[in-house]
């Protein structure tokens, strides 16, 4: 038996169903209505209507009461050899999977025009995001907590508002910037976990860190398209783009070697390895 809203959603241009599931307070529901919706896609593509007109609705994303948004700054960091301290750091890996569904659906739904395999990309990003996040609740509670139950920051979700009308700065700083954040903050993390014996949630990091490749060489991918169609050097239009959104500055350690499998090229990762020595 069909769950008859996704079923529904199958029946519609997929991008009108992406905005729709972009409008879902619930995260459970959310991430299950993206997985499916991925599947019905992949089942018929034609679903996809890259020349639909959609209005932007008031009120996105849809997001739950909780958790509290506060400012980076406020939170604090825990040790991750007590129970108490993991459930913080699953918590926040959880609100950034959440976001990254919301993401995916955003670039699925608000960018016109584009050839329908950038389409299909984000709605499978959105999938495996909505995977990660169901990965990191369970796992949350197991640890006797929700999502929710800690405060967290807006700071993906801001990017991604102040890069709307231009789908050539949200490829370059969201999932070049902000996600491939995750590529080098994802080992030491995992290696912490593993020294606190907690081999059920390194696991789940491993899982994270494979998917989050495939996610920035989409976004690297779509930047490039982009650039090759407009005859702008990618180097110099990232640089402009970063400094005209206020990117947040790259600090390393950096994770070369899954930088260069997620579609950075040598000039890119020999800008990080400067940043990085002068770190």
């Amino acid at each position: 038996m069909h769950d008859p809203v996704i079923s529904f959603e199958a029946e519609i241009c997929a991008r009108r169903a992406a905005l729709a599931i972009l409008r879902e307070c619930e995260p459970a529901t959310k991430a299950a209505r993206a997985r499916a919706l991925f599947d019905a896609v992949c089942a018929e593509p034609a679903r996809i209507d890259p020349e639909a007109t959609l209005e932007e609705p008031a009120d996105l994303p849809g997001r739950p009461a909780r958790p509290a948004l506060v400012e980076p700054s406020s939170l604090k960091r825990r040790s991750m050899q007590s129970d108490a301290g993991r459930a913080v750091l699953l918590h926040a890996l959880a609100h950034i999977e959440f976001n990254a569904i919301n993401l995916a659906l955003d670039a699925a739904w608000r960018f016109s025009s584009m050839p329908r395999d950038f389409y299909l990309d984000w709605l499978k990003v959105a999938a495996e995001e909505a995977y990660h996040f169901s990965l990191l609740n369970a796992r949350l509670a197991e640890f006797g907590h929700a999502y929710g139950d800690f405060p967290a920051h807006d700071g993906l979700w801001e990017m991604a508002q102040r890069t709307r009308d231009d789908v050539l700065a949200r490829m370059a700083l969201v999932p070049r910037t902000l996600e491939a954040r995750g590529l080098d903050a994802s080992p030491p993390i995992r290696k912490r976990l593993a020294q606190a014996g907690d081999h059920a949630s390194a696991a789940i990091l491993d899982v994270i860190l494979r998917d989050e490749i495939g996610h920035v060489l989409i976004g690297n991918r779509w930047f490039r398209f982009l650039c090759d169609g407009a005859n702008l050097d990618p180097h110099a239009t990232y640089e402009r783009l970063a400094a005209q959104y206020h990117a947040p500055k790259l600090r390393g350690p950096f994770n070369f070697e899954a930088r260069r499998e997620a579609g950075f090229d040598e000039a890119e990762l020999r800008a990080l390895a400067g940043l990085d020595d002068a770190g």
